[in-house]
């Protein structure tokens, strides 16, 4: 079986030449643990987010593709990370909160204050909260991600978790129009809702709706304040036999179609889990040139 000229991953080309610096750059830094070799590897090559910040979790999994593939050898493993696998993690503790059940009309619920706790002190109460009441209960995002939560009266009424779009979604490529290069360079532009959450003892009609829309308003500037870019477009999974998303189509989110079932590492070509809808939201006017352009 002929050696592949060109490797790829998560959008980064890789041919024979840079394969060879690779090996050599690796035979220079014998004392390099792996977590410091991609970081160095990110330095020479320039190898940055938007906002500054070294591409090493893309780099470590590109190495190890190359290492599993016979291409290159990585220093041995020095140690492993405890609860690093999902099924190991600790699992968010329960948090005592205020739980008496709040019935009002959204007028009469008073100012709201919509919360980033990434990295702050409030942070765990997300996760706690998550954890507990919904039912696919908390799961730690991957790569760029912001967490809400949303105050009213004193207390947290909602939570909402963002994260990267996922990279392959056929509904919403036809939607948009883009080629496949286009979507490698401009998928980050899209954020993706993981979790909505509307805490079970409040009960404030139009609630769950009202908290998109002023999301929706404010989370383009957010993201491009933590990690240097906007977003242009937002997207979510609603499972049918569970929900309708009545909320996202109040908010005047579009239904793009469905998922196939398959999920992003499908090998077999036939349905391993339930189907989604796939709905949508537009953040710019020009959405659609700003993310087709190369």
């Amino acid at each position: 079986m002929p050696e592949a000229e060109t490797w790829r991953y998560r959008g980064q080309t890789i041919d024979r030449e840079q394969i060879a610096f690779l090996r050599e750059f690796i035979r220079e830094h014998p004392l390099s643990s792996r977590w410091k070799l991609s970081r160095q590897l990110c330095e020479a090559l320039g190898w940055k987010q938007d906002n500054g910040a070294l591409r090493d979790v893309v780099c470590r999994g590109l190495l190890l593709m190359l290492e599993r593939a016979g291409e290159i050898e990585l220093p041995t493993v020095r140690w492993r990370i405890v609860g690093q696998r999902r099924t190991t993690r600790p699992r968010p503790e329960a948090m005592l909160i205020d739980t008496t059940p709040l019935t009002m009309p959204l007028g009469a619920l008073g100012p709201m204050e919509i919360q980033l706790v990434r990295r702050t002190a409030d942070e765990p109460l997300f996760h706690s909260l998550m954890e507990q009441f919904h039912y696919l209960r908390y799961e730690q995002p991957v790569g760029e991600h912001l967490k809400y939560l949303v105050w009213a009266q004193g207390r947290p009424v909602a939570c909402l978790a963002w994260s990267s779009a996922p990279r392959h979604l056929a509904s919403r490529d036809r939607f948009i129009g883009w080629s496949g290069e286009a979507r490698r360079r401009n998928i980050r532009f899209l954020a993706y809702n993981t979790r909505f959450l509307i805490l079970p003892w409040i009960n404030v009609p139009h609630l769950a709706s009202h908290t998109l829309g002023r999301i929706a308003r404010r989370i383009s500037q957010d993201w491009e304040r933590i990690y240097g870019h906007p977003i242009y477009f937002l997207e979510t999974f609603i499972d049918p036999e569970r929900f309708r998303g009545t909320c996202y189509r109040a908010a005047n989110w579009v239904v793009l179609g469905r998922t196939t079932g398959r999920g992003k590492d499908d090998r077999t070509h036939r349905p391993n889990r339930s189907i989604k809808e796939v709905l949508a939201l537009p953040l710019h006017r020009r959405f659609r040139e700003l993310l087709q352009t190369l």
